[in-house]
């Protein structure tokens, strides 16, 4: 072997690997994205709630998402019409009262606290979507579902709700946060069984069935917005639909278990918002149970085959 050949260089690997690694992390970039949108949702929703009431917040939301993703579905040409009105009207009245306990929750506990127990609703899916849908439900999943309530039951401390000794949280709060979430399951199976629709479609006509009926239910307790509080309903609504598009840009991007992961990123930004905005700090039981819940619904999304979610 010549000495010429000896100082070649063996060829170039990296670059090709790492043009892979940045292409397949671009869903995950979505997903970070999308979870700050959301985070900030909840935040301009708790700013907002110490004045508006719930119907009313539920309200401006859904009229600019409905505005927003209308403007979509012109620029795409997407017809409205679909053979599953019914459903998407079904999922509309399902999201509308998750929606809702939500948002009560987010006003009424800290922010971390809130987003913790919302984040329950992966695992009230899989068991919705294992009865009604007929998806296989493993004991491994019933397990890691147990777990999670397990975390629940730390992030709640019910016991010092219930008037022992110790701080805790109020029950209509928390018991708003899981319905919330038990709620948010049964309307992301029902997406699930829309899923040959157009996902801008599926997003109007949850907005616009929230526009048809928390608009005469916030009649009576409504608050006339005044100079920046405009901007900070339009807010609401602006964060939502971006936090909504970044989904689903991740989603159509990356395995949807591993996208999903990276939605746990909405717990750490909304525990930021917290400390910056209303100076509350996390509790060593919410870290502890925020921990138990995350990391059982990412074993579960890990063991659900890519195809099935």
């Amino acid at each position: 072997m010549s000495a010429s050949s000896r100082e070649q260089p063996p060829p170039p690997l990296s670059p090709p690997r790492e043009a892979a690694t940045a292409r397949l992390s671009l869903g995950l970039k979505y997903m970070a994205v999308s979870a700050f949108f959301f985070s900030l949702m909840s935040l301009l929703v708790k700013l907002a709630g110490q004045r508006f009431p719930t119907m009313e917040l539920v309200f401006a939301r859904a009229l600019v998402v409905s505005a927003l993703a209308l403007v979509a579905i012109r620029v795409r040409r997407v017809s409205l019409a679909s053979s599953d009105i019914r459903l998407l009207v079904l999922r509309g009245l399902f999201g509308l009262a998750a929606l809702s306990c939500f948002y009560y929750s987010v006003v009424k506990l800290p922010l971390a606290v809130a987003t913790v127990l919302h984040f329950t609703n992966p695992l009230f899916t899989a068991l919705i979507a294992g009865v009604f849908l007929g998806e296989a439900l493993r004991l491994r999943e019933v397990a890691f579902t147990l777990a999670s309530l397990v975390g629940v039951i730390i992030v709640a401390r019910p016991v010092s709700a219930l008037g022992l000794p110790g701080q805790g949280y109020p029950l209509p709060a928390l018991a708003a946060a899981l319905a919330g979430a038990l709620l948010s399951a049964a309307a992301y199976t029902l997406v699930r069984r829309l899923r040959h629709n157009d996902p801008m479609v599926v997003v109007f006509y949850f907005a616009a069935v929230s526009v048809v009926l928390a608009g005469p239910a916030m009649i009576p307790v409504a608050v006339r917005p005044q100079g920046w509080e405009w901007v900070l309903l339009l807010g609401v609504g602006v964060a939502t639909f971006l936090g909504q598009v970044f989904l689903t840009l991740g989603l159509q991007r990356e395995l949807a278990g591993r996208a999903m992961s990276y939605s746990y990123l909405q717990i750490v930004f909304a525990g930021g918002w917290g400390y910056v905005v209303f100076a509350e700090v996390p509790t060593v039981d919410t870290v502890i149970g925020a921990g138990v819940i995350v990391a059982a619904t990412v074993a579960l999304g890990r063991l659900r085959p890519a195809g099935s979610e």
